[in-house]
């Protein structure tokens, strides 16, 4: 089996966005000694305890900083930006770091509606949102055409033709995945031949049904002649499984109160959110969002992940290692986080 990193770079209550950044360096450079296959960063807005708000930023930092692993997003919210900006900063990354980059893609915006017209250019029309998401498909097509040797052709007034084309041209080609959480995202990729990786961490359901679709009614394409998947988990590993509960514990809170529709602070240090009072609907939250996920020892994790790859007919999942600290942790680290991958990487890798 093929492990891989998703990182949203949380950002702890007594974190600065510095130590976040420095944990994240930390954790990628794990990674890359350890042996995972890749190491994806997130795009949201707007959110306290996520500093993830631009992919290839954060990869072209830690494209530095590593030197094996690929390096993606996970994902570019595409209709958040122009395809060609996005088309030329994977370009340019492809030409730093040739042959590691993955372009990860997906549909929704990654923030709230008021975020996302900011980031939009205060588009606040509603129709102007919709018809943002309802290009989705042709946003995909221009990002691929702009960064194929080809370029994109574009038609002007009066007959003539203009060619565009993502610069600096690289050697390769970043690969392009469709990321989702849907059937729509599901049958998307496969109407386009492109890899399909589906946010199960997130999602928690729907991923059977969803990867089904995918691969019943794939259709290949010249990058991609066969269905190619994995699926994305949340992870708490730790010596006993009673550590690695406590340890997961404030992320759980954290993703109760977003489905509650709760403003979310920074991550928790444990301690204090043991010290929260939690209604019957945060608990049933909670608990349904680590039945989703992998936690405890490093042998019932590997269990459960390979339990897991072979329900969903993968062979590879990519963890989100989601451990807050204990108070007294220094800022600038991530030692729940760095443990999940290397118990993890001890009984996989």
């Amino acid at each position: 089996m093929r492990l891989s990193v998703l990182d949203l770079v949380p950002v702890r209550s007594d974190q600065r966005s510095a130590d976040a950044l420095a944990a994240t360096v930390t954790l990628a450079r794990a990674a890359d000694e350890l042996g995972y296959t890749r190491y994806w960063l997130a795009e949201h807005h707007n959110m306290a305890p996520v500093a993830a708000t631009s992919p290839p930023v954060l990869i072209g930092y830690l494209a530095a900083q590593t030197s094996r692993i690929r390096l993606g997003s996970g994902g570019v919210m595409l209709p958040n930006h122009a395809p060609l900006a996005v088309a030329e900063q994977f370009a340019l990354l492809e030409a730093a770091a040739p042959g590691r980059i993955d372009l990860g893609i997906g549909r929704p915006p990654g923030s709230d509606p008021v975020t996302s017209a900011a980031m939009r250019g205060w588009s606040l029309d509603a129709h102007a949102e919709r018809r943002h998401l309802e290009a989705f498909p042709e946003y995909v097509d221009e990002v691929d055409a702009l960064m194929s040797p080809n370029g994109a052709r574009v038609e002007l007034t009066g007959g003539r033709d203009y060619t565009l084309r993502a610069t600096p041209v690289a050697d390769g080609r970043p690969r392009i995945w469709l990321l989702g959480s849907s059937l729509y995202s599901a049958r998307l990729a496969a109407a386009k031949g492109l890899p399909y990786v589906f946010a199960h961490h997130f999602a928690g359901r729907g991923t059977a049904e969803a990867l089904a679709v995918y691969r019943e009614e794939f259709t290949p394409s010249a990058h991609t002649p066969a269905p190619q998947t994995f699926l994305t988990v949340n992870a708490s590993v730790a010596p006993t499984r009673a550590e690695a509960e406590r340890l997961a514990l404030p992320n759980r809170l954290m993703m109760a109160w977003l489905r509650g529709g709760k403003p979310i602070p920074q991550l928790l240090l444990v301690e204090d959110a043991e010290q929260v009072e939690i209604s019957a609907a945060e608990r049933a939250a909670i608990q349904a969002g680590g039945a989703a996920g992998v936690v405890g020892t490093p042998a019932e994790a590997a269990d459960q992940l390979r339990a897991l790859a072979e329900t969903f007919g993968v062979d590879e999942v990519m963890i989100n290692p989601v451990g807050s600290a204990l108070r007294g942790t220094p800022a600038d680290s991530a030692p729940a986080r760095t443990q999940t991958l290397a118990l993890l990487a001890q009984e996989l890798l």
